[in-house]
């Protein structure tokens, strides 16, 4: 299976035990086919969620790519793709995910395209979204705002109204002023 080589050996300068120029070549054209063989793989199946069981208290921001199931208390910002708030949980901070199901208590503001608080969910914040579910019985407080993209905190709806607003207000200000002139 092994062999010892004869590079190092006296005597291996021989034309017969030298193909020096061969090896570089061929120790470099296996790596190409190795590294497409690792491109052509089969994509990795998705990781289950991580789950922050009800006897665990987090102080802290909390950020993945994946799923997070929460059913202790986090006093921190959580953002995630797909976001479960058990009944148990208690988050006091902003959460963002694409998926928001909230079980639980969130003291807070809710970022989500999809966010669904079922009928145990209590929030205390505002929610933004694209779509929303709130069942019977959720107890919810605050502000709901529907947005295309409310991941994205710099890009508000209200941001063109505002810029919109402006130009009336002026011209009404000038009529009354011209009146004043005139009168």
């Amino acid at each position: 299976m092994f062999s010892k080589s004869k590079i190092n050996e006296p005597g291996a300068n021989s034309p017969e035990t030298t193909p020096t120029p061969a090896v570089p070549a061929s120790a470099s054209a296996p790596a190409a086919p190795a590294k497409s063989d690792f491109r052509a793989s089969a994509p990795k199946a998705k990781p289950p969620a991580s789950v922050l069981s009800s006897d665990l208290h987090v102080t802290g921001n909390m950020k993945t790519t994946g799923d997070i199931q929460v059913e202790g208390t986090v006093e921190g910002d959580i953002r995630a793709h797909l976001l479960t708030i058990g009944e148990s949980a208690t988050i006091k901070g902003e959460v963002t995910a694409d998926d928001v199901v909230i079980n639980g208590r969130i003291v807070g503001r809710v970022r989500g395209l999809k966010v669904r608080l079922t009928a145990s969910a209590r929030v205390e914040g505002d929610i933004i979204h694209k779509t929303i579910a709130i069942e019977s019985g959720a107890h919810f407080e605050g502000s709901v705002q529907r947005q295309d993209d409310p991941l994205n905190p710099g890009r508000t709806a209200p941001a063109p109204k505002a810029a919109a607003t402006p130009a009336p207000a002026p011209s009404a200000a000038t009529a009354a002023a011209v009146a004043k002139a005139k009168g």
